[in-house]
């Protein structure tokens, strides 16, 4: 079941108002409400009805309907009366609930598959990366791993009691997210690749909707909810893995382009008489920065591509450029100032493009960051528009090589935050819906 990126869903009509015979006018703007009040408690906090009604302007009825329903849903619970700036008898304070609702993140990269759960109250119930080499295995053993994973990630959630509202996949590469065909992904070695489709058909979760988005796009919004520069309406955020993805935040809002494929930075060419990109050009940003670069530079004995059989998580080849650097091998130094120099040099054209006010490096770049920001942050002033680059800064990301995984959970999240009806009621609502205003 796939959806288009931005779009609402409904993982099941059971128990929506559309199927207690409402009109299907009144059950949007039901649906609307129902929204309106838990994104409400989401964002302020635990509050009582009266203190909501008057804050989002629905009257008193309307609210106590709508709370019985989402309590119904397991998405709003009663936690005791609040007393604190209330006149008369308290009210019962009602907070976010979802810890039986959960949402699913997995990432598949050149050399590991991750899994990210959280509930929609936002406690993290799965966080886990395992290594894996999707480039050598090839689409059909990569999904035969992702669909492994997914299976292990929903029984866990089930035997916490969880019901999964929805799996959403990132993937370093173009993505139709309409229909969860991964395009192209030149790191993998993808073409045409109906991911959605194949999870959906190995039965990894029935009736669950499942969708597939860019990594870097997904980071980028885990970034800007969560992240080291959370809420900052302007920011670009660099993947930092054996490719180089972008996620562009403008004006608070995620940069998509006419097919959803802005952001791909990794293959703006930026040496005409440089390295061959795995997309087959010549000179791309990534082939000068990607985690695959680095490593050619300091370990070419185990650089990518040289076939020992072993599979290296990218922590496990960041920890062995990192005890070279102690022993004193002066490659890593000259390695980690090359990427710096580049990583400078390409920001430059994105500030110039995108005039950021900042620029969030993830992956190994955040592993690096106090060697490699100084060097990125004179190249960026040195050539970039004065004016932007005075303004703009690296900082390193704190949510390590599970920030795309975490974004694909936080799409998941917001799904049910904008559609409360595509959970399933779990028991009866004992107040009727009436017309709302």
């Amino acid at each position: 079941m796939q959806h288009s990126q931005g779009g609402s869903w409904n993982g099941g009509q059971k128990g929506s108002a559309r199927s207690a015979g409402i009109p299907a006018d009144q059950a949007t703007v039901r649906r609307s409400n129902l929204s309106l009040v838990l994104r409400h408690v989401s964002e302020r906090g635990s509050r009582s009805r009266s203190l909501v009604a008057a804050e989002t302007g629905l009257n008193k009825t309307t609210v106590t309907s709508l709370v019985g329903e989402l309590v119904a849903r397991g998405l709003i619970k009663e936690i005791g009366p609040q007393h604190a700036g209330a006149v008369g008898r308290p009210g019962l304070a009602l907070a976010l609930d979802g810890s039986g609702v959960g949402a699913l993140g997995t990432e598949v990269n050149v050399d590991y598959v991750a899994a990210f759960a959280t509930d929609v109250a936002g406690r993290v119930l799965i966080d886990r990366r395992v290594g894996f080499d999707a480039t050598g295995g090839g689409p059909e053993r990569s999904l035969d791993e992702l669909a492994r994973t997914v299976r292990e990630a929903v029984a866990e959630l089930d035997l916490l009691g969880v019901t999964l509202a929805g799996i959403t996949v990132a993937v370093p590469g173009l993505i139709d997210s309409a229909t969860g065909i991964v395009e192209v992904a030149p790191n993998l070695g993808w073409y045409g690749v109906p991911v959605a489709k194949v999870l959906a058909q190995a039965g990894v979760a029935p009736n669950v909707p499942i969708t597939v988005d860019n990594d870097a796009n997904l980071a980028a919004l885990a970034e800007f909810t969560a992240g080291v520069a959370a809420g900052t309406s302007d920011l670009v955020y660099l993947t930092g893995e054996v490719g180089v993805g972008g996620g562009v935040i403008a004006g608070g809002r995620l940069l998509g382009g006419a097919d959803g494929f802005a952001g791909e930075v990794g293959h703006v060419m930026v040496d005409p008489s440089g390295e061959r990109c795995g997309c087959g050009r010549i000179g791309c940003w990534e082939t000068k920065v990607g985690l695959a670069a680095l490593v050619r530079m300091v370990t070419p004995e185990r650089a990518y591509g040289v076939g020992d059989g072993v599979v290296r998580d990218p922590e496990e080849r960041l920890a062995e450029i990192e005890l070279r650097q102690a022993a004193g091998d002066r490659r890593v130094d000259a390695a980690v100032i090359e990427v710096g120099r580049w990583l400078g040099r390409g920001a430059a054209t994105l500030v110039n493009l995108f005039n950021p006010r900042v620029i969030v490096i993830g992956g190994y770049f955040a592993r690096l960051a106090g060697q490699i920001i100084p060097v990125a942050q004179t190249e960026l002033k040195r050539l970039s528009v004065a004016g932007s680059a005075s303004r703009c800064t690296f900082v390193a990301s704190d949510l390590g090589f599970g920030a795309a995984s975490r974004g694909a959970a936080g799409i998941v999240v917001e799904r049910v935050l904008s559609d409360p009806t595509s959970i399933d009621i779990r028991h009866v609502v004992t107040s009727r819906p009436g017309k709302e205003r």
